[in-house]
């Protein structure tokens, strides 16, 4: 096996265990509606998921591990993905907050902090931001 080899495998486990959460969001509610598949198949093409692995993720989501990024954009933009997710449901449930809140500690997120953006990362999906947008409305949290 190459050193390439070695890095696009690494690369192609984080998307397939980001995309793994996101299908756990999806299935929250139990089950995946037509919007939220259609937001799972334009999402796993963005993140060369291959229609095997999209198959097997869908039916052992739970088994993939949440691996958060190192660079804080990075989170953000994963955080950006999930915060669409929920919202696509248009249903505020408690679950999908929590599951969200949960998932934004997986991402390396401070678990102090994680309603808060949690909160504003729904707040930021419901008006439709761009991915631009979503980044300077969390970052100016900080501020």
């Amino acid at each position: 096996m190459s050193f390439s080899d070695l890095f696009e495998s690494g690369f192609k486990k984080r998307n397939a265990d980001h995309f793994a959460a996101i299908v756990r969001v999806a299935m929250s509610d139990g089950v995946i509606n037509e919007t939220e598949k259609a937001f799972l198949d334009r999402l796993a093409t963005r993140l060369d998921i291959t229609e095997s692995d999209y198959e097997s993720i869908l039916k052992d989501y739970a088994s993939h591990s949440i691996n958060p990024p190192i660079s804080y954009d990075k989170r953000l933009e994963r955080l950006y993905d999930l915060a669409r997710m929920v919202w696509i449901d248009d249903i505020e449930g408690p679950n999908q907050h929590w599951l969200l809140e949960k998932l934004c500690v997986g991402l390396g997120f401070n678990s102090a902090n994680v309603k808060y953006i949690a909160d504003k990362a729904l707040a930021l999906a419901y008006d439709k931001v761009s991915l631009e947008e979503f980044i300077a409305g969390i970052k100016s949290m900080n501020e």
